[in-house]
């Protein structure tokens, strides 16, 4: 029988089977008429239909098999010409702090909000500043401001936040997620003074000519403050932040997000586990300071229990490229200021012998290890650290990441082959700080950031990912940026980097999948494997690679059930 007689059958048959509102745990589901690509092989692979049962996969292939194996009383599906992808599963996010971006005071630049100019920063700041909204976390907060792209080019302080509020605390993130701001009230209730020494890793900054702090935090001066200000006071307001952000997860088509650096954050998470509050899996992997706290924990394994788990441990050897400290062998072409000419931004672990340390732990405990490299003086300490304990320990299996990567040299990846380690690189960086980044580095290096397809042809294996709440979790923006490598000015950065569309798809759903050791269950559509699905409006495969960014989710399904629908 022709393909199109089957369809037109197949439509009958919906309209049939439409009656039939609630689905049974056990009643089939036939997805058909569009395009549903299964993400096997190394070149597009579409079938006609696809048959889930009981929150898995029974079949993807032929649509008269499709009908047979489905058997009486399945439900029709009818995609309109839509497109039927796996799941995503991004590279690395840091899925807790969602929450908190869906819920502050959006600071992002365009396209993704309005912030464009310290005035505008403050004019947001004082329309988010309710009294309901100070009771989430008992402080005025936002998220996502970017020094690079405000017209003042420089960060906010607390003198431009005091026009805000002098009565409550106020902090605000940067876009990074490596460094805050806060207000004079908000100095004063985390206890930072002039006598405050900087914390090893981090940067408390100084008024011109004084101690005085500024308002603004580096690295580990500002992070353990970020996690213990923008937490949520009561269990309602924790709530109401869990729900906005996995909904926000839900609409841009996760079905497995990860928890790129737990700390106290894990017991939120473990809390919305135990509520059975979670709609797609959350993979956590802990802070190294916390891993004595968090990791002899039923948590701690290779299955999900309601829908969370702890996948290994997190160690951040340096800082933000775009905010400058991100450790480099030379140095930056525009210090930050207040920093000498041979500026090379620093180590948040400056000690080898401590870093030594630190990963043998997850050697002998078996951990996975997410390495936050995005200089490449800190990707030579990675490498000279953890080399000798794969010799030591063994390589077997481990599948260590090294997350970022945007400043990553060419013999460094030969070493992550030679390493076994893969790479979940960063090319969202072309777009919002490509133009930054090569007025920071120079134009040849800066062409080079977040070399993916690099480290493809030399075999090393690849993911990409949002690292949201640094930018909104749109992974279709991702797979754009991936493939086209255009800045905010539009110009290309680095073309020989670019990946094909399929390339990019593959990197947010199998290949994450390998990632996170979960190739057996996701990833692609095929038998056996869970019903994690995503439907777009439009094929990534099909349109003009221009338009990969606007393509909408209109479905998130998890084992076989609907969590979103736009």
């Amino acid at each position: 029988m022709k393909t199109n007689q089957f369809l037109n059958l197949l439509l009958a048959a919906s309209l049939l089977f439409s009656c039939n509102e609630k689905e049974s745990s056990s009643q089939s589901v036939v997805y058909y008429n569009g395009d549903i690509i299964t993400m096997l092989g190394d070149t597009p692979d579409y079938v006609e239909a696809l048959v889930v049962q009981e929150g898995k996969i029974i079949y993807a292939g032929k649509s008269a098999e499709a009908m047979e194996i489905a058997g009486k009383g399945h439900l029709m599906k009818n995609l309109e010409g839509k497109t039927l992808l796996p799941g995503f599963i991004d590279g690395h996010c840091h899925f807790s702090n969602f929450g908190t971006q869906a819920v502050g005071a959006q600071l992002l630049a365009p396209p993704d909000a309005n912030v464009d100019d310290i005035e505008g920063l403050i004019t947001v700041m004082k329309a988010w500043n309710t009294p309901e909204n100070r009771e989430i976390t008992g402080w005025i907060f936002g998220t996502g401001f970017d020094d690079s792209v405000l017209k003042e080019k420089r960060f906010p302080t607390k003198h431009d936040l005091d026009q805000v509020s002098t009565e409550h605390p106020i902090m605000i993130t940067h876009i990074s997620g490596h460094f805050a701001v806060v207000n004079s009230m908000g100095l004063e209730k985390l206890g930072i003074t002039a006598d405050t020494s900087d914390p090893e890793g981090g940067i408390i900054r100084r008024e011109k000519g004084s101690n005085e702090p500024n308002g603004v935090l580096e690295e580990l001066a500002a992070i353990p403050y970020m996690l213990d200000a923008l937490v949520p006071k009561t269990e309602e307001a924790s709530l109401r932040v869990f729900e906005e952000g996995q909904e926000m997860a839900l609409s841009y088509g996760y079905t497995t997000a990860q928890e790129g650096r737990a700390m106290q954050n894990h017991e939120l998470l473990t809390a919305m586990a135990d509520k059975h509050k979670l709609k797609i899996d959350v993979v956590s992997y802990i802070d190294y300071m916390f891993v004595d706290q968090y990791m002899d924990s039923k948590w701690n394994q290779k299955s999900y229990l309601n829908n969370y788990r702890i996948g290994g441990m997190k160690v951040t050897l340096d800082g933000s490229p775009q905010g400058r400290t991100a450790w480099r062998t030379e140095p930056y072409l525009i210090p930050p200021e207040g920093m000498p000419d041979d500026y090379k931004g620093y180590p948040a672990i400056p000690n080898d012998s401590t870093l030594s340390t630190i990963f043998e732990k997850g050697f002998q405990n078996n951990w996975q290890i997410l390495s936050h490299t995005n200089g490449d003086a800190a990707v030579d300490q990675m490498i000279r650290t953890l080399k000798p304990l794969k010799e030591k320990y063994g390589n077997e299996g481990r599948r260590d990441v090294i997350i970022h990567g945007q400043y990553i040299r060419e013999d460094q990846l030969d070493a992550a082959k030679e390493m076994n380690m893969i790479a979940s690189l960063f090319p969202l960086h072309t777009y919002y700080w490509g133009d930054w980044h090569k007025q920071l580095i120079g134009d040849s290096l800066g062409n080079k950031i977040s070399p993916v397809k690099t480290a493809l042809n030399k075999g090393v294996d690849i993911t990409i990912h949002t690292d949201a709440p640094v930018a909104l979790p749109s992974l279709m923006r991702v797979v754009w940026t991936a493939v086209e490598r255009k800045s905010r000015s539009g110009k290309v950065i680095g073309e020989k980097e670019r990946l094909t569309a399929y390339e990019a798809l593959k990197a947010i759903t199998i290949w994450s999948a390998y990632q996170h050791f979960e190739e057996d269950k996701k990833g692609t559509l095929e038998k056996g494997k869970l019903a994690d699905l995503v439907v777009l409006d439009k094929n990534p495969l099909k349109v003009n690679p221009a338009d990969i960014k606007d393509i909408v989710v209109l479905e998130t399904i998890k084992e076989g059930t609907l969590v979103y629908s736009k």
